[in-house]
């Protein structure tokens, strides 16, 4: 091999006397029993609850502290026929979640005036940008979505002026905004299980609880699922709990959709007609939406979740598109830069945090970038876009680094900042920045070693080749949505070989797994490039996902390889019995 991309860290197998009789009591394979028993899931009850989660499973949305004085709130204004102004953040989250409760409230028969922030010219949060637009149009009560747990400020002019604020949030909260009503998971006294609901989730469940007091359907929320599924994949939030009940339905609601924006969004990126996974939202669907809020005007995403016109929908999908093809040859134009940068002046074997900064790096887009170069090379990354005497500047982090603690260790030499363990964002003035650039790197290295910048490599459970057949990778799907908290199943096989390999598209290589016991096509994409010449002629172990290549109308199994190395022998243990 040219090189070994990770460590392995096999999961422990799961104890037989917990594996077998839940397979057998399920009838289902020993893999899938053991990779349930690992994630929590060892009595049959809690098993056909996660494999089959059900909508009537649902928490009362009562439970979030501050529900009952904000539907209170809404419920008077909706009735007094007074304007609501509804105010999000710019990313996906925000959209959705404004976007539900203008549907919501409207179906209600309130008037409601939705907005949602410009990231260059209004900032992020309930700012003066919001407070323009509440005595613009003279509302009495405005309704923040996924922001303004902090934005004291703000809420306390609002206050000021006469209107009432209701708060619905899901940040960590510093110092708490006193707003007439607050529901937020993670406010300190809120005692409910719902802490990891995204902005659209604690939407949805205020959504829940308006039904019944503005007298609407009950199913109404339902309805709206694919924006709370759009807004919890794209943020990145854990996929357990509610929040996997609420995907898995939102990503059945949103193959269907009533709503004739999310339609042509599904149009304009080629899945009308198609299952969608959790895979499609994050990578395919939300960077349409985000890219609005990254690098044009987010109230375009609001206008096409709203847009009941299927002929200005499909308008309003390709104007995103469009928009989402020039962020991303910003990214590549910038992540270009950052490597090149990094591979002729930095020392890697003695920066451990990197610090880049440009002239010309768009604001809006060198957070994604930053994460690229985390990937790339697994150390904590800031970008900083510079303009004139300051500078704006996203971090990404590893598991092992805590990005808000590194930060605030170089408070000194920041304007300011905010975030949390693996994202963060700052400005600072320029002539501060090369001290920054030192002070952050010493914070990474007094706390990383060496062996903690070699990425590492999640294996769930090590089978026979035999094992990978078209039943398992059916009743995989049932393990979806896979995302954070719960991550899709990485298999490996050991003392593998590859028969019949060539070398496809650009950098791709494909053959015939095979280790004795049966054999399955592989694909690994751009990996020809990673590995000898003779690569095929030795015994390898593989990484790999089960899944199916669909190809001009024929659907076949195929192991999707992560990574290849060259065989460990016997570290690599059978997790399952081979029958």
């Amino acid at each position: 091999m040219k090189q070994v991309l990770s460590r392995w860290v096999v999961t422990p197998p799961s104890e037989p006397a917990l594996v077998q009789p839940l397979a057998e009591l399920l009838d289902i394979p020993e893999t899938l029993a053991a990779l349930l028993v690992q994630r929590g899931y060892a009595s049959p009850d809690e098993a056909k609850n996660f494999l089959r989660p059900r909508l009537d499973n649902l928490a009362d949305p009562y439970r979030l502290r501050g529900m009952p004085r904000a539907v209170e709130l809404i419920a008077a204004a909706v009735r007094g026929g007074r304007t609501i102004v509804i105010h999000g953040d710019y990313d996906v989250d925000g959209q959705c979640a404004t976007t539900l409760l203008t549907r919501v409230l409207r179906a209600g028969g309130a008037e409601v005036v939705p907005f949602v922030p410009h990231r260059l010219r209004d900032g992020y949060d309930f700012g003066p940008a919001g407070l323009a637009q509440a005595k613009t149009h003279d509302a009495s009560l405005i309704i923040t979505c996924d922001c303004g747990t902090t934005a004291t400020e703000s809420v306390t002019a609002a206050q000021a002026e006469g209107r009432r604020v209701v708060v619905t949030d899901h940040h960590l909260p510093g110092a708490v905004a006193p707003a007439d009503a607050m529901v937020n998971p993670q406010h300190p006294e809120c005692t409910s299980s719902l802490n990891e609901l995204c902005g659209a989730g604690v939407a949805f469940k205020l959504a829940q609880a308006l039904v019944a007091e503005l007298g609407l359907p009950e199913n109404l929320p339902y309805h709206l699922l694919d924006l709370v599924a759009l807004a919890t994949v794209a943020d990145v939030v854990p996929l357990t709990g509610e929040n996997r009940t609420l995907v898995r339905f939102g990503l059945k609601t949103m193959a269907s959709s009533r709503w004739p924006g999310i339609r042509a969004l599904v149009e304009v990126v080629g899945l009308a007609g198609k299952p969608i996974r959790a895979g499609h939202v994050g990578y395919i669907l939300a960077p349409k939406l985000n890219a609005a809020g990254r690098i044009g005007d987010a109230m375009d995403g609001v206008r096409l979740l709203l847009c009941d016109d299927p002929s200005e929908a499909r308008t309003l999908a390709r104007k995103l598109d469009t928009i989402n093809a020039r962020r991303q040859d910003m990214d590549e134009a910038m992540l270009d830069e950052a490597v090149e940068v990094i591979e002729e002046t930095v020392d890697l074997e003695k920066h451990y945090g990197l610090v880049l900064a440009q002239e010309g790096w768009h604001p809006g887009v060198i957070g994604l970038v930053a994460s690229r170069i985390v990937e790339r090379y697994t150390r904590p990354t800031i970008l900083v876009a510079l303009e004139g005497d300051e500078g704006r500047g996203s971090g990404r982090s590893i598991p092992r680094f805590d990005l808000h603690a590194g930060l605030s260790a170089c408070a000194e030499h920041l304007t300011r900042f905010g975030g949390h363990r693996m994202a963060a964002g700052l400005s600072l003035r320029r002539e501060r920045l090369e001290a920054f650039s030192t002070a952050f790197n010493e914070a990474v290295r007094s706390t990383l070693t060496a062996d903690d910048l070699i990425p590492t490599r999640r294996i769930d459970v090590v089978i026979p080749v035999q094992h990978l057949d078209d039943r398992l990778e059916r009743l995989f799907r049932h393990l979806e949505p896979c995302g954070p908290g719960n991550p899709a199943p990485v298999l490996a096989v050991g003392r593998a070989n590859a028969r019949g390999h060539r070398v496809v598209g650009s950098n791709h290589l494909r053959f015939t797994l095979t280790d004795g016991t049966g054999s399955v096509a592989a694909i690994a994409f751009d990996w020809a490039d990673r590995v000898d010449g003779d690569w095929w002629r030795r015994p390898v172990d593989v990484a790999l996902k089960l899944e199916r290549n669909e190809w001009m109308g024929t659907s076949t199994l195929q192991a999707r390889v992560v990574e290849i190395r060259p065989s460990q022998g016997s570290n690599l243990q059978l997790a399952v019995r081979n029958s």
